[in-house]
């Protein structure tokens, strides 16, 4: 088969090893993945993926059944599927744990299916799971015009709960609002405008994936009994705590990566999201957002719209 390859900072589709399809585990002839900030990271050199996984880049892919292993029990060779991922999505096959591949909804294509796995999956767990949102909280999103972001928005909007985000320009914060959030902030370079005009009791979540310099302004904007729950530090790995702010006010704080998690967890995450969200994708109450699609050869190109900020949702690479 032939997958991305990465030398010296640069990707190539190249040639490379058939993974191994065994006992729990299916093969899939990959008709899409999405690109992922997580994809720009490990290309760098900063985020490798976790023991045992590929070392080829991609976090989600869609695409077609090929081959099952000798103990997979609900997957069949011929299904269309989306799947989540460790690693591997870049290339023209991909093997995984059979709980972390369903069925693409029957409203989406296999192509738009692709942008689903990585940030529905992000989303559910850090919301529902991790921070037990509840009907009628509040919730701010950083970047809200990435592919989190704008999944996020469409859940919170189908769950009962409020939504604010942060964004680069007045354009991104606009598209937010449209899709569902109360309101937007397009952010300085170094932080954000405080919400408590708009939330003067405080944002119950605020789901982060800057870190760092924004970390002190969360704390500030958070209700009592706040969760912030950090899921990347584009903004640094150092920020400033009040730890008496902290106690008075109740307030969590959640480190939060899914590709690290173990195959059940991943597994739980994905049954939940055909149980709650696939119904929501076939009514069409809600959508992956996507940007762009394009060829897996012209990935460099992706992550370089994606480096600049230039995207609003996920960028598709159609792969056969």
């Amino acid at each position: 088969m032939k997958a991305i390859q990465i030398n010296e900072g640069k990707m190539f589709w190249e040639e490379a090893s058939l993974p191994p399809c065994e006992g729990s585990e299916v093969l899939i002839k990959i008709k899409a993945t999405a690109v992922n900030r997580a994809d720009l990271a490990q290309k760098a050199g900063l985020y490798p993926p976790p023991p045992g996984a590929s070392q080829i880049l991609g976090l989600e892919c869609s695409g077609i059944i090929e081959k099952v292993g000798s103990k997979v029990k609900n997957r069949k060779i011929g299904e269309e599927v989306t799947a989540l991922l460790s690693g591997g999505g870049y290339a023209e096959y991909v093997c995984c744990p059979e709980n972390h591949v369903l069925p693409i909804p029957k409203s989406l294509t296999l192509l738009e299916s692709a942008a689903i796995p990585e940030v529905f999956a992000t989303c559910w767990f850090n919301l529902f799971m991790e921070g037990n949102l509840k009907i009628g909280e509040k919730v701010l999103f950083h970047a809200g015009a990435s592919g989190i972001g704008t999944a996020g928005i469409q859940l919170c909007k189908e769950f009962g709960c409020y939504s604010y985000v942060t964004a680069g320009t007045e354009e991104k914060v606009n598209f937010c609002v449209k899709l569902g959030s109360e309101k937007g902030i397009v952010r300085s370079e170094n932080r954000y405008e405080s919400f408590k005009n708009y939330c003067p009791d405080g944002l119950n979540i605020i789901l982060d994936p800057v870190g760092g310099n924004y970390f002190e302004e969360n704390l500030n904007n958070l209700a009592i009994d706040g969760r912030l729950i950090i899921i990347g530090i584009l903004g640094g790995t150092e920020g400033k705590l009040n730890i008496g702010h902290l106690l008075m006010k109740r307030q969590k704080i959640i480190g939060s990566t899914i590709r690290s998690r173990s195959i059940k967890v991943k597994g739980q995450v994905m049954e939940q999201l055909f149980d709650k969200i696939w119904p929501l994708f076939n009514a069409r109450k809600i959508k992956p957002i996507i940007y762009k699609t394009m060829n897996i050869n012209e990935a460099e190109k992706a992550h370089q719209i994606m480096s600049e900020n230039n995207n609003i949702g996920k960028i598709v690479l159609e792969i056969s």
